[in-house]
């Protein structure tokens, strides 16, 4: 006699071959790596194999159930009803740990309202998925029209499940994050008898040797970039902005004219001390033609006090000119705007910085200054562009605190050990200076204990 297909086994009322059904979904689960393939591989398979409208596989997570696989997966979607009854349903099988049916089979007492609600005019039954002991999910499945759910079919899922359980709880498991696979394991650990002294003992000791390893301790501190030397240029006299040849950022060459005050006036008083100049000396060639000495000597008095003034008033005309006094950029002063406005003598009108030499200036907060010597190395990361740091070496520290923005910091100057071309004074950044090595426990926990300190210090009597 020939092996009939479970198909035929079906048509004929006496169902399939639970071998058979068992082989068959088990071969649809393994062929899948994944979890959501595997799983809908196995509704697909088991839908065949028992003429069901559809199949769904529901897995435990966090003690509810998320439905993982279905023969009919777009028609389930999270937020409609078909999907809370299929976990009502799955739920109300996992409570009771029984096999159900519904229309109920003989001798079997349950409570099967959700399963009820989930057939509808239809067949619904709810199977356990149950690995090493533990409750790992259910299954689902449901008919429409045909004739119910028998004994032989309960028994069917149920050998089907137990082959499936460990495979799905496995794929379920390797799907997980590895801090929650870690987290698993430690706990599994520290559960099994005569293990859990042991497991904290081995703890302990491995969390004082990863807490005394020595690691690098870098001092972090905002820094900024200036120039070596800063020159400001100042108005020679009273007057008026009359030309602007540079605005800030522009690069200036040595003797290249930056700008220009109004010199008329300057002028002027020139031309009035060339002549009292000219006058004293007619005066002290008459005088001498004369023979007066002491006419003589008044003359000669006279005109080197007005050369003395002529020669100040051509410095200050020449000085009317704004000169760049060496190769440079220039970091302040806007005054494209301002031209007619009157300027004060004294009064800065542009300051000006070397492009190629630089200083840094890290400003490092008073609780790690003593960790702070001459001659150390570091590293700077400009916001301007973080991902090449400068290597930088510290020259000087200045022994005046500065407050500022809440906090209370000492300005440490440090040189580029390797300036760049295309550095602007100005730029900001992170500094970190290197401060040797420290314990880990000693890195994570230095501040709030000398925070500590700090407030036990002021509390007490």
């Amino acid at each position: 006699m020939d092996k009939a297909s479970p198909q035929l086994l079906v048509a004929a009322g006496r169902g399939p071959a639970p071998q058979d059904a068992v082989l068959r979904c088990q071969a649809a689960l393994l062929a899948r790596s994944l979890l959501p393939e595997a799983a809908t591989a196995l509704a697909a398979e088991l839908a065949e194999v028992l003429q069901c409208r559809r199949v769904s596989v529901g897995l435990l997570e966090a003690g509810r159930i998320r439905v993982v696989g279905s023969s009919q997966a777009a028609d389930l979607d999270p937020r409609q009803d078909a999907a809370a009854q299929l976990a009502a349903a799955m739920h109300e099988s996992l409570d009771q740990h029984l096999s159900l049916a519904w229309p109920p089979l003989p001798g079997i007492d349950a409570v099967t309202l959700a399963l009820a609600q989930l057939a509808g005019t239809g067949q619904a039954c709810a199977i356990p998925l149950v690995a090493a002991g533990e409750t790992v999910g259910a299954i689902t499945l449901e008919r429409g029209a045909q004739p119910p759910f028998t004994a032989a079919d309960l028994a069917t899922c149920e050998d089907v499940a137990s082959f499936a359980a460990p495979v799905l709880a496995m794929k379920r498991d390797a799907a997980l994050p590895w801090t929650v696979r870690a987290r698993r394991w430690l706990q599994a650990r520290l559960a099994a008898p005569g293990q859990r002294r042991k497991a904290w003992i081995t703890g302990a000791v491995v969390a004082i040797a990863v807490l005394a390893v020595p690691l690098p301790w870098r001092v972090s501190a905002p820094a900024r970039l200036e120039g070596a030397v800063q020159r400001a240029v100042v108005a020679a006299s009273d007057g008026f902005l009359q030309q602007v040849n540079v605005r800030p950022g522009d690069r200036v060459t040595a003797g290249q004219l930056l700008g220009q005050l109004s010199s008329q006036d300057l002028e002027l008083e020139r031309r009035r001390r060339e002549s009292e100049m000219r006058q004293h000396e007619n005066a002290y060639r008459a005088a001498e033609a004369r023979n007066e000495r002491t006419q003589m000597v008044v003359s000669q008095s006279r005109a080197a006090e007005a050369e003395a003034l002529l020669a100040l008033a051509e410095t200050q005309l020449q000085r009317s000119q704004l000169v760049a006094p060496f190769d440079g950029v220039v970091i302040k002063g806007d005054l494209a705007q301002n031209l007619g406005a009157p300027v004060k003598k004294g009064e800065v009108l542009m300051v000006l910085a070397p492009s190629d030499n630089f200083r840094l200036i890290v400003e490092v907060d008073e609780t790690d200054i003593a960790a702070v010597r001459l001659g150390q190395h570091g590293a700077l990361a400009l916001a301007a562009r973080p991902e090449q740091p400068l290597p930088f070496t510290t020259r000087r520290i200045v022994p005046l605190a500065t407050a500022a923005d809440g906090r209370n910091y000492f300005e440490v100057e440090a040189s580029l050990d390797s300036p760049q071309p295309d550095l602007r004074p100005g730029l900001s950044g992170v500094a970190k200076i290197e401060a040797g090595h420290r314990p880990l426990a000693w890195l994570l926990l230095h501040r709030p204990v000398a925070w500590a300190r700090l407030a036990l210090w002021t509390l007490g009597p």
